[in-house]
């Protein structure tokens, strides 16, 4: 049963001031051994309980995820939240065992921490070549376990083409479980369409991003296929939309010959940015929703922090790299 928002409210001021937050540029400031160590007595992962030198501190970030998912499957308001927040694990994990299984291979490096089903669980659906039980809750996934094994089967499916079935299948779940919640219906549509913007502007066809495209955008064929004119009709598509700065940063990235970094770190940090813009107005689930978004950010930008200084990267570049909001 799901806790009385204002009860996880007050829960969440309380745990508001163990947050980093700006101690993530600090410890950019420092060499990787003093931004352990301070690290390590902000009480981060259980600190020196959990790891006992910077070259652990994977184990401390993963000790601060598993906390978030508790977090979670506690104090969710309602279903929708818990699923937008953890069912995408449930179909990485099902493909990775699905592949695993057919490769004859150990899943075990691949997989996710579970999400809604337990691991365990769909371990059992894949090797049995049964997935009658996911009709009811996760037909979605069901559909997905299906055209994923019967093209494995019949060797006509690349490890790209089996990720676009179970994203697809994910993006479709999630849609139709948020539909009538406002705030996850913007966030899924919103990443969908970045999404779809950054597959059009990969895709050396037109047809081949058409079959690639996520469901549940704002943003239909017609429009997507405006991205394939020459770059400065593609822009002038988009002068009016709310894409239009996100289109011309694909568009700069592709005319020299770039990766697509900047565009994907700001889909990948949509949700943190949305709520933190609106943080003095944050009602109903949303103050929740903000909490757990920034504490994933947390835990990534402490992994881009050590990965960075431990490979002797400098202040300015590791700070570039960050996600946003602190």
């Amino acid at each position: 049963m799901a806790r009385s928002i204002i009860y996880t409210n007050g829960v969440i001021a309380a745990k508001d001031k163990y947050l980093l937050k700006d101690k993530i540029l600090r410890f950019c400031e420092l060499s990787a051994e003093e931004a352990f160590r301070m690290l390590i007595e902000s009480g981060f992962g259980g600190g020196a309980e959990t790891a006992e030198n910077v070259y652990e501190y994977e184990k401390l970030i993963e000790a601060e995820e598993r906390a978030v998912d508790e977090f979670i499957l506690e104090y969710a308001p309602s279903k929708e939240e818990q699923a937008y927040l953890l069912s995408p694990r449930d179909f990485h994990n099902a493909k990775a065992i699905l592949k695993a299984t057919y490769l004859k291979t150990d899943a075990e490096k691949m997989l996710a921490p579970q999400g809604e089903i337990a691991i365990e669980k769909l371990v059992a659906y894949i090797q049995n070549g049964d997935f009658s039980a996911l009709e009811k809750e996760y037909p979605e996934l069901k559909k997905a376990c299906e055209d994923g094994l019967a093209s494995l089967q019949e060797e006509e499916v690349s490890g790209a083409e089996l990720s676009e079935i179970f994203e697809k299948a994910a993006y479709a779940y999630a849609t139709r479980i948020c539909k009538k919640n406002s705030t996850l219906r913007h966030l899924l549509q919103t990443k969908a369409d970045m999404t779809n913007i950054l597959i059009a502007f990969r895709a050396k066809e037109e047809q081949k991003a058409k079959n690639k495209y996520l469901p549940g955008g704002t943003l239909d064929e017609a429009t997507l296929s405006k991205l394939f004119l020459d770059g400065e009709k593609a822009e002038e598509a988009f002068k009016y939309s709310v894409y239009r700065a996100f289109v011309r940063l694909c568009l700069e990235a592709k005319q020299k010959g770039l990766p697509f970094t900047a565009a994907e770190k700001i889909r990948d940090g949509y949700e943190t940015e949305y709520f933190q813009q609106r943080r003095y107005d944050l009602k109903h689930a949303q103050p929740f929703l903000y909490y757990v978004f920034r504490r994933r950010t947390e835990n990534a930008n402490v992994r881009i922090v050590f990965v960075c200084l431990l490979a002797g990267l400098k202040e300015a570049e590791v700070k570039k790299r960050l996600r946003a909001a602190f």
